[in-house]
């Protein structure tokens, strides 16, 4: 579909599906399988900003299916297909709203832990840091730099949070709520598949310095799911500006929470729900990192 003709989508509506809506992305029960509608919406501080970025949703399902495709030879995911020339049977009548933006996936249980591995000490890692000399809980060597590289990737693990932020917890204090078999396996893997990644970044000229994998269970298997390796899951340096010691310019939505930010320290807003909108100017850059990144990785 023309870029000039797909939909701003900020919320949907299907009848006579069960639908979970998160801060992006609406969930619908399709029985067996699952739609994921990734929409415009933005959030930041965890709320949801009421100014969408028009062809967000397109973007980050295009990223999200590049690496389930990256990554299909070495695991198992949850990605059917990318709802494009057809709808599932019902919903033929929102074609237009879901294409380009839609992944039909098989449906598991979710594991209700954040998988976050860090390859850089960035964002609340660096923070922790300063305050304590480890990253939750995992010491690092003194003297390092704000977005150094570490010697190797952390896995943070956090639980989900249906509302407010994920809380960073213990490799072992993850164990026991999912069982610690399930909990190595998972960040062996999530660990694995990071490294793979942030190499192939790195060639495209892009630094992966974080990221969150999400995992699901089906019978004895676990599957990739969810969103992989996006500017709202990642954080996003260009290689050729990188250098440790300093905040990186970014891909991810940390141009729009620096933009908050200059609101919070005027006074403007306190982090709270209703966000402020957005101007016209933030919009557009946002939409053009977020289509600077879906380039570089896939062009």
């Amino acid at each position: 579909m023309a870029a000039d003709t797909a939909p701003v989508v900020t919320q949907t509506h299907f009848d006579g599906y069960p639908v979970r809506r998160g801060k992006v992305r609406d969930v619908y029960d399709l029985g067996d399988e699952i739609l994921l509608v990734a929409t415009d919406r933005i959030s930041a501080y965890d709320v949801v900003l009421p100014t969408p970025i028009p062809g967000k949703g397109a973007m980050l399902t295009h990223i999200s299916r590049f690496w389930f495709d990256f990554f299909s030879s070495s695991v198992a995911h949850h990605l059917i297909e990318v709802i494009d020339a057809s709808a599932p049977a019902g919903l033929e009548g929102n074609l237009r709203e879901l294409r380009g933006r839609t992944m039909r996936c098989r449906k598991t249980e979710v594991v209700p832990i954040e998988c976050v591995v860090r390859g850089y000490l960035a964002g609340s890692g660096w923070a922790d840091y300063q305050r304590t000399g480890a990253v939750c809980g995992i010491s690092l060597p003194t003297g390092m730099k704000q977005c150094e590289r570490l010697a190797e990737p952390i896995f943070t693990p956090a639980t989900k949070a249906e509302q407010g932020h994920d809380e960073t917890v213990s490799f072992e204090e993850a164990g026991r709520a999912v069982g610690e078999a399930c909990m190595s396996l998972l960040r062996d893997k999530s660990i694995e598949l990071y490294v793979r990644a942030a190499e192939y970044a790195l060639s495209r000229g892009l630094v992966i310095a974080d990221t969150k994998f999400e995992w699901g269970r089906c019978g004895d298997e676990y599957l990739l799911i969810d969103e992989v390796l996006t500017p709202d899951s990642s954080r996003f340096w260009p290689l050729d500006d990188y250098a440790a010691g300093r905040d990186q310019d970014s891909f991810d939505k940390q141009y729009v929470r620096n933009y908050l930010t200059t609101l919070v320290r005027a006074g403007q807003w306190d982090k709270t729900p209703p966000g402020p909108e957005l101007p016209e100017e933030i919009v557009a850059n946002t939409a053009a990192k977020y289509r600077e990144a879906l380039d570089r990785l896939t062009a």
